[in-house]
């Protein structure tokens, strides 16, 4: 005897399946978001208020004073907007570099070079082109030294396999070291007694934005990271990046230049953190000094790692870092805690991080 089916029941059943199924992803997702992301964020800031009771300093104060000082006023906030420039086209040379596998470590180096090379020149060239020629003779110059300082990285790694960690890192020491040496010699200010570029006019710099203190330049590096963001995950040439960073040999296979995709990931990294520098510069400071060195690309590294290499993520945990950065020099003058503790806090977040990601690799192989 046959029986019957109810087509609606069978619907009905189906539908219940699949809300499960999808209520389940929807919780997996939810739980890893908080093994990988709020749980490292919120271990880290634990980790470092248990060392600040240690030495003496309440961590409630000491939290507080960085949001007061640099959210809640209205000049610690322009002051963390401003920050955030240099720090975002920053994101904008990793992403593009990580998302294509690369590892490069060597944008301190490429960050002062553009600054130094910016500062140089824009000073000189001040009456001699119009305002907007200046800025931009300065940004494309950074850009260009940028690129040019990781051509011999980028020539190892295409070529030669060589590890391109140890390349970038063993550059962006030699980097440090000839920007502090051209800021001594080549360019610098005669007219001054400590050694440092020319300055360039406030005037004369990028503009401000809405009649307050922050840099334009922030509206530039927030450009710069979304069209990067676009560049890589919505256009056949970041696919051909990333393609080249996941397996060189199916982008060989797919009839792929990988050496020439390589290099051309070292350039655009190189350059955008050049562009960091000049907006510093061109934006901010106005000049170099000799032995300067903010080392802005090892701070980003981890921002850009919890962002999971997404630009719209990596530009808010900018804002908060930055945040964290003006804050904290106003909560190290309160309370006689050392200015280096936010890298304290940054190191507690790195740790964190890599147990979090532990955990969800753990659980993950469970489930399997």
């Amino acid at each position: 005897m046959q029986q019957d089916t109810n087509p609606s029941s069978v619907d009905t059943e189906a539908a219940a399946s699949g809300a499960a199924s999808a209520t389940a992803t929807e919780r997996s997702a939810f739980q890893r978001f908080l093994t990988v992301t709020v749980g490292p964020i919120v271990a880290a800031f634990l980790l470092s208020a248990i060392i600040l009771m240690l030495v003496g300093v309440n961590p409630l104060t000491y939290y507080g004073y960085i949001l007061d000082r640099s959210l809640f006023s209205s000049l610690g906030l322009e002051q963390t907007a401003t920050r955030m420039a240099p720090l975002l086209f920053l994101v904008a040379s990793l992403i593009i570099a990580f998302r294509a596998g690369i590892w490069n470590l060597g944008t301190d180096g490429q960050f002062l070079l553009g600054a130094v090379i910016a500062a140089a020149t824009a000073p000189l060239l001040v009456g001699v082109l119009p305002g907007w020629a200046v800025l931009l003779v300065g940004f494309l110059l950074a850009a260009l030294v940028g690129a040019i300082w990781s051509i011999i990285p980028a020539l190892l790694k295409a070529y030669q396999g060589v590890n391109e960690i140890i390349t970038t890192l063993m550059m962006s020491f030699l980097g440090v070291l000839l920007a502090s040496t051209l800021v001594k010699l080549a360019f610098r200010d005669p007219t001054t007694t400590v050694p440092q570029t020319r300055t360039l006019p406030v005037a004369d710099r990028l503009p401000r934005l809405f009649e307050t203190s922050i840099s334009s330049g922030l509206v530039w590096g927030l450009i710069a990271v979304i069209l990067v963001h676009l560049m890589m995950t919505r256009t056949s040439f970041g696919l051909r990046l990333r393609m080249v960073g996941a397996n060189p040999a199916a982008a060989t296979h797919a009839g792929l230049s990988v050496p020439l995709l390589t290099m051309a990931t070292f350039g655009l990294s190189a350059g955008f953190a050049g562009l960091a520098g000049a907006s510093e510069i061109l934006g901010v400071a106005g000049n170099v000094r000799a032995n300067w060195n903010p080392a802005y690309g090892l701070m980003v590294i981890p921002l850009v790692f919890l962002a999971r290499f997404h630009g719209v993520g990596a530009i808010v945990l900018v804002f908060f870092y930055s945040a964290l950065m003006i804050g904290s020099e106003s909560a190290a003058r309160r309370l006689g805690v050392p200015q280096n503790f936010t890298l304290v806090l940054v190191a507690s977040l790195l740790i964190c991080l890599g147990l979090g990601e532990y955990i969800d690799q753990h659980k993950r192989k469970k489930e399997r």
